[in-house]
């Protein structure tokens, strides 16, 4: 963790780096201003701005997810990163916002006027590509195991409205070429948008109504694990990187499943 001291003077800003502990903030006569700001080289950072058009979607769509908050979620990228103790801020030209991350590092993004003016970064005290971000939208009392359509299909709008997907490689050629927009990406099947699971999965199923009139359809095997197509060479491009066990390609783009139809998890420890 790098330390950076900045001198205040009339007409002039001096940037010096430090070794070691940082002075106190200290302020005396005829003496330049001191603040210490605690920084690492590299952060993982979003655009604001981005992010509040993702929070704005949620609210014009929330007809998906009636029930559902919005929070976002912060997830592994590397085997080596440290997800625990994570800090968060948004940081403009003149504002510094905390922003408060829960156990599950999940958090709600705070509105704030002067950041979004000056186009301000959300910082993460982590390096760049350590991490991947999600928006997370779960209607509370579902039964455990299972997730919503509905919620995922929002989640799905919101989070590239945000610009939380970060993949690169050519395998995901959609980010950069005809599917951009969260309509294109999230109403087709050609989309690729990934989805994860809290543990490890064995297999997924999409149960639409209840009693014998159900609708009950297992999702194949390609729909699974990023498609399981990925080259050791390609995971270090996908953000499913280290948790390629726990990935899935929802149907949120065949209308046929209404959003109130469960998307049910068997999970690999849960086999015999």
């Amino acid at each position: 963790m790098a330390r950076l001291r900045f001198r205040v003077i009339p007409g002039l800003a001096i940037l010096h780096g430090l070794a070691g502990p940082a002075p106190a903030l200290a302020q005396g006569a005829g003496q330049p201003a001191t603040v210490t700001v605690q920084s690492t080289r590299d952060p993982v950072d979003k655009s604001y701005r981005k992010m509040i058009k993702g929070m704005e979607r949620f609210e014009r769509e929330r007809a998906l997810a009636p029930q559902a908050p919005l929070r976002f979620q912060l997830l592994p990228r590397l085997p080596t990163v440290n997800m625990h103790g994570i800090t968060l801020r948004v940081a403009g030209n003149t504002v510094s916002v905390p922003v408060e991350v829960a156990p599950d590092n999940s958090f709600v993004l705070p509105r704030h006027a002067q950041a979004l003016r000056e186009d301000a970064a959300v910082l993460a005290n982590r390096k760049t590509t350590s991490m991947t971000w999600r928006a997370l939208i779960v209607t509370p009392g579902l039964p455990p195991g299972t997730r919503r359509l509905g919620d995922m299909r929002l989640e799905c709008r919101v989070g590239v409205e945000a610009g939380l997907v970060s993949n690169s490689s050519p395998l995901f050629g959609w980010i950069a070429n005809a599917l951009t927009t969260p309509e294109q990406i999230c109403n087709s099947p050609d989309g690729n948008y990934l989805f994860f699971a809290e543990r490890p999965l064995f297999s997924v199923r999409l149960r639409a109504g209840t009693g014998p009139d159900a609708r009950v359809e297992t999702l194949p095997f390609k729909m699974l694990y990023a498609g399981g197509e990925q080259s050791k060479a390609d995971l270090r491009y996908c953000d499913c990187q280290v948790m390629l066990d726990r990935t899935f390609y929802a149907p949120i783009w065949d209308s046929s499943w209404p959003d109130d139809t469960l998307v049910e998890f068997e999970y690999m420890e849960d086999r015999p």
